[in-house]
């Protein structure tokens, strides 16, 4: 298999797995806003996560940033927190597209923490490497088409129960964001790194 071939599955692997279950939370509080009309609002909002994220990935493999592990472990479930209850709090009028922006700026910003906690990951498998720009390319674009999978089966469930069960989407969102704001709670009180 190609270097590049790899790198790719590790990293769509890496997204897929549950024990990455941190990123799919982050991933659904996102989405939980948003209907299968909106996927290019989400591909986009995708991307920005994306490119949040390949920076401080970049920046952290090739030891230019350096950030506790525990802070990170600590700040991923704080960025999952505050956007299901950056969602909870929102109006119905709020939902949208055209108010939907501050989402774009949770997917990029808090996308460059996420970067950070995928670092240690990849710095673990990288090894002595002797070019970095193929396995880091390749890694985040496996991980962005395992975010799309992600976010593609969300929208579909959000599609089945919205559109054909008639939940409204308000209480579609509500019930999705407390969920992924529990338990991201629950993840903030295990990593607290004080």
């Amino acid at each position: 298999m190609s270097q590049f071939g790899m790198y790719f599955d590790i990293g769509r692997a890496h997204i897929l797995d549950w024990q990455a279950y941190d990123h799919i939370l982050f991933l659904v509080a996102l989405c939980a806003i948003y209907l299968l009309q909106d996927w290019k609002k989400v591909l986009i909002l995708v991307t920005a996560f994306t490119i949040g994220h390949s920076i401080t990935l970049a920046l952290s493999t090739l030891e230019i940033v350096n950030v506790s592990s525990d802070l990170i472990e600590f700040l991923i479930p704080v960025t999952i927190f505050i956007t299901a209850l950056s969602n909870m709090l929102r109006k119905q009028s709020a939902l949208t597209p055209s108010n939907l922006n501050m989402n774009y700026f949770f997917g990029m910003f808090f996308g460059l923490i996420h970067g950070l906690g995928f670092s240690n990951y990849l710095k673990s498998i990288l090894g002595k490497e002797d070019s970095l720009v193929t396995p880091l390319l390749s890694f985040n674009l496996g991980l962005e088409l395992g975010q799309i999978i992600i976010v593609l089966v969300f929208m579909i469930i959000s599609f089945v129960f919205v559109n054909l069960f008639n939940v409204a989407r308000r209480d579609w969102n509500l019930i999705i964001s407390s969920a992924v704001g529990g338990i991201a709670l629950t993840m903030m009180i295990e990593t607290k790194f004080w």
